[in-house]
């Protein structure tokens, strides 16, 4: 069988966002549970110079979304990073959800070969082939976001495990 960038893709993308929305309910609920506000855990950071809950979510979204645009030739829709509750990152994962869903599959042909740049911040964008794009910048930044929002919650003490991040098989 064929490596089909768009089931190395879509399929990963929906299941690491449907999760990470799962996860991110799961910890509204503890601050919930145990009385505090919500923005405490929203603001919470695994170490001083990492970046937010908030952040990490707004990331994760961000490579689904541009990933899978832009493996399917269309310019990636730009969500501006203007969440400041656990109900503003829930759409955010709806919207991405839905962008990411409504690329058709067709759209990925070619794909593994097609020059991508990829935008850097105070850098020029880095040119890479699909291929290269969704397995060595696309995957790993999105599970390092995805993986970094769970700790952040599990840290402050949300009770959640592998399953949750990893979800229903």
């Amino acid at each position: 069988m064929a490596f089909s960038m768009y089931q190395a893709s879509v399929p990963v993308f929906l299941r690491v966002l449907g999760n990470l929305r799962a996860v991110l309910q799961k910890g509204e609920a503890f601050a919930g549970e145990k009385g505090f506000e919500p923005a405490v855990l929203l603001n919470s950071r695994l170490i001083a110079d990492m970046l937010p809950l908030t952040k990490q979510v707004q990331i994760a979204t961000d490579m689904a979304v541009r990933g899978s645009s832009r493996l399917a030739g269309a310019e990636p829709p730009s969500f501006p990073d203007t969440e400041t509750d656990f109900a503003g990152l829930y759409a955010r994962i709806d919207r991405a959800l839905d962008v990411v869903r409504g690329i058709e599959a067709a759209g990925f042909d070619g794909s593994e070969s097609r020059a991508i740049d990829v935008p850097r911040r105070g850098r020029d964008p880095q040119r890479m082939d699909g291929q290269s794009y969704l397995l060595q910048f696309i995957l790993p930044n999105l599970f390092f976001h995805a993986s970094i929002a769970y700790a952040i919650l599990r840290e402050a003490g949300v009770a959640l495990g592998k399953d949750d991040f990893i979800g229903p098989l």
